[in-house]
């Protein structure tokens, strides 16, 4: 075996090993979503620059012993052009609800 083979085998076994702590849980089933507190109010500033999007604050749900979070609102540069801010809710599932966490999406 060549040193480049070898070497190509030892990167690819490393980089099979590491995709393998990757997984990613997914996230828990909830019976009923808690009700989330009513949002404060907020004052939108003057946008820094053109290209900017207003991302309202929202309550974030950080589990049954933790409860919901205040995340303040804040300017943001869409993830592309076209692309529209997901506020943070509650998804229905089989078998109950799960949290879902604002995120960006194509129009």
């Amino acid at each position: 075996m060549s040193i480049l083979t070898a070497r190509r085998a030892v990167i690819g076994l490393a980089g099979a090993l590491l995709l393998a702590g990757c997984v990613v849980a997914p996230p828990p089933v909830v019976q009923a979503p808690p009700p989330a507190p009513t949002p404060p109010a907020e004052v939108v500033p003057a946008p820094p620059g053109p290209t900017y999007v207003w991302v309202p604050g929202h309550w974030t749900w950080r589990g049954p012993r933790f409860g919901y979070l205040w995340i303040p609102g804040r300017y943001a540069v869409p993830a592309q052009p076209g692309y529209v801010w997901v506020p943070a809710h509650w998804a229905p599932r089989p078998g109950g609800y799960v949290w879902v966490e604002g995120h960006w999406r194509l129009r």
